[in-house]
């Protein structure tokens, strides 16, 4: 059964230190008791896009409902559309309905409609039900749902990790689970964020938390390859260096990037990795080694492991931000990564 104990996120003594950038952390302090539009408490983020402008993002969420209301129609007939909206920006107020349409939540509420009821009510393995306790307090910290000890964000937090250990017992619980579903629950209601959660573990991201971790070695090997084929360059650092794709993109692909991106590009990655799958994960991580190790003069500050795994934990803002990261993503990869 897998654990906690099955993916580092270098904490120590209780207290989160995350190898790469949190969201918490991608701006500038505000005072004490401010929040920002995601809900997070005492931080701002001046660099975030603007935002539209109300009677455009009003027209983007009427097509969105007429397409969410049509959902069978536009997945079987109309892919495209619904590919290229997801792109764009899924509007915030639809954003929580469009998530559980795209990754078949909806789906599984419908035909299981109980089963969230019985999983919550039974006592859970003691084991895993002790691993979530411990890594309750380590998620998002300073969003307001969650910066109550023992608040109701933990409360759901804790109920959607122990369903889910039980609805996949062979699983059970992976430290790594916990961002995902924290960040759902920002979203959604429990019973919603878990079958969110069901779907992106078992369809999404197959094999990732088991015992093991077999399936992101293999992505790994695979990501490795990628980099060999769209910069040979940074493909020979990396192997000179002896970096392999499991020492930084671990928690990246896991996490779906939860842990490492500001929360506005987080937002944006997940609209297309819902509707498009794992592949999104391949291009982003493409394009941050792609940004990071962009100039000669980085690689030759990189002249070993330490130093280059040193970049990859400490990226600069600006590369993250949701307009520069999205548009490479979208334009700047779309002729290289064809093959994902």
């Amino acid at each position: 059964m897998a654990s906690s104990s099955n993916v580092s996120i270098d904490e120590s003594d209780g207290d989160t230190t995350y190898n790469s950038i949190t969201p918490e952390q991608n701006g500038v302090t505000a005072p004490d008791g401010v929040v920002d539009r995601f809900g997070f408490i005492g931080t701002k983020n001046p660099n975030y896009s603007t935002n539209l402008p109300v009677e455009v993002l009003r027209h983007r969420e009427l097509k969105w409902l007429e397409m969410l209301e049509n959902w069978d129609l536009f997945m079987t007939k109309k892919y495209k559309k619904v590919r290229e909206r997801c792109r764009k920006g899924i509007p915030p107020a639809i954003r929580a309905r469009a998530w559980q349409y795209l990754c078949g939540a909806k789906f599984y509420m419908d035909n299981y409609r109980h089963k969230f009821t019985e999983l919550d009510s039974a006592a859970g393995d003691p084991r895993c039900v002790d691993d979530i306790k411990k890594d309750l307090h380590r998620q998002f910290p300073s969003h307001e749902i969650f910066v109550k000890s023992q608040g109701h964000g933990q409360a759901d937090l804790f109920r959607i990790l122990k369903a889910y250990s039980l609805f996949n017992p062979i699983v059970g619980y992976c430290q790594a689970q916990a961002p995902i579903a924290a960040a759902l629950l920002m979203h959604m209601p429990a019973e919603q964020a878990f079958w969110c959660l069901v779907a992106i573990c078992e369809k999404y991201l197959p094999g990732y938390y088991s015992p093991g971790l077999e399936a992101i070695q293999i992505d790994g090997e695979i990501l490795f390859g990628l980099i060999k084929k769209v910069s040979p360059t940074i493909y020979k650092h990396l192997k000179k260096q002896r970096v392999e794709p499991i020492l930084y993109m671990t928690e990246w692909f896991m996490c779906a990037f939860s842990r490492t991106l500001p929360w506005s590009t987080v937002l944006r990655v997940w609209d297309m990795f819902l509707c498009e799958g794992v592949k999104v994960l391949f291009k982003v991580a493409l394009v941050i080694l792609k940004t990071v190790f962009a100039r000669a003069e980085t690689l030759k500050n990189c002249p070993s492991m330490y130093e280059t795994l040193e970049c990859l934990r400490h990226i600069p803002v600006e590369y993250l931000q949701d307009d520069y990261l999205i548009y490479q993503v979208m334009c700047y990869m779309k002729s290289m990564c064809d093959c994902i």
